[in-house]
């Protein structure tokens, strides 16, 4: 297989340095740098849609991926010479979960639920649901209520809850059983053949938290919120595979482990080849 790497991470917050603590200045150049590699595919895992996920790549000039997960994973983009293929063999693997039903049918469901107020239509699809809360809300007890009125329905779902540190908001949301960040993932794994000691994957959020403790390689960069760490570090430990999660310290060539430099030294933690990689980089060679 030409390709021995496959490093997928999130991007806001996680790659993209939109948070509130400092980036380090040589993180994302050293990422552009390692994904030229022919050793290396790389994949973006995003809550974004196709549009924002292009506009992200642009403002912050990242590197090209060979593949993007996007909305939550419930969409896969095959991107080659500029061109966002769907998957459509994906839609296959997870439309059976909704019986049939879309995100604009199950709406109904939870139309008395006052502190749910829907998001923009763009931020909706065939096979995600998605809405804002209160930041304040008790995120089990509103997970409980709607997981009965999906159950009911015998409609098998993922609900995904993380916060919005920018916006202030809680963001909910609502997908097919198998559409999540981890399943994509597999899915991506299983069609090209690469294995678990091949794979890294770097995230953030409270949407993240199922690929970072699912026994995957994971990485958690050192911006990540105290309590998305602390539920992460809690979740290993009870499964039992602890050293599948890499909290991102910092130190590696002098960064400071938030963001971008964080996905890199997890990758170092995980495959310790990489490091002469982005030595190499560090340094302007080739």
């Amino acid at each position: 297989m030409k390709h021995n790497i496959l490093l997928c991470s999130d991007l806001d917050r996680t790659l993209l340095p939109n948070g509130a603590q400092p980036e380090s200045p040589e993180a994302r150049r050293l990422l552009q740098r390692l994904a030229d590699r022919p050793e290396l595919t790389l994949v973006y895992v995003s809550g974004r849609h196709q549009a924002l996920l292009q506009q992200a790549i642009e403002e912050y000039a990242l590197p090209r991926p060979d593949y993007a997960i996007g909305d939550v994973g419930t969409t896969i983009f095959d991107i080659e010479d500029g061109n966002w293929r769907p998957w459509d063999n994906w839609y296959e693997e997870i439309a059976s979960d909704w019986r049939g039903k879309t995100g604009k049918d199950l709406q109904g469901l939870f139309a008395d639920i006052e502190l749910l107020r829907l998001q923009e239509p763009e931020k909706q699809n065939d096979f995600k649901l998605s809405y804002y809360a209160p930041t304040d809300v008790e995120p089990d007890n509103l997970l409980k209520q709607l997981r009965q009125r999906l159950d009911a329905q015998e409609v098998r779902a993922s609900l995904i809850w993380s916060i919005d540190e920018v916006a202030d908001t809680g963001l909910l949301d609502i997908l097919p059983e198998r559409a999540t960040k981890l399943h994509a993932i597999e899915f991506l794994m299983k069609h090209h053949g690469f294995t678990h000691e091949q794979t890294v994957f770097a995230g953030d959020s409270g949407n993240d938290l199922p690929a970072l403790t699912s026994g995957l390689q994971a990485v958690l960069v050192k911006n990540a919120r105290d309590d998305v760490r602390d539920t992460a570090l809690r979740q290993v430990q009870a499964a039992g595979h602890g050293d599948c999660l890499y909290l991102a310290q910092g130190g590696l060539l002098g960064m400071n482990g938030n963001y971008s430099a964080g996905v890199l030294e997890g990758l170092v933690h995980y495959l310790p080849h990489t490091l002469a990689w982005l030595q190499d980089a560090s340094i302007g060679k080739v």
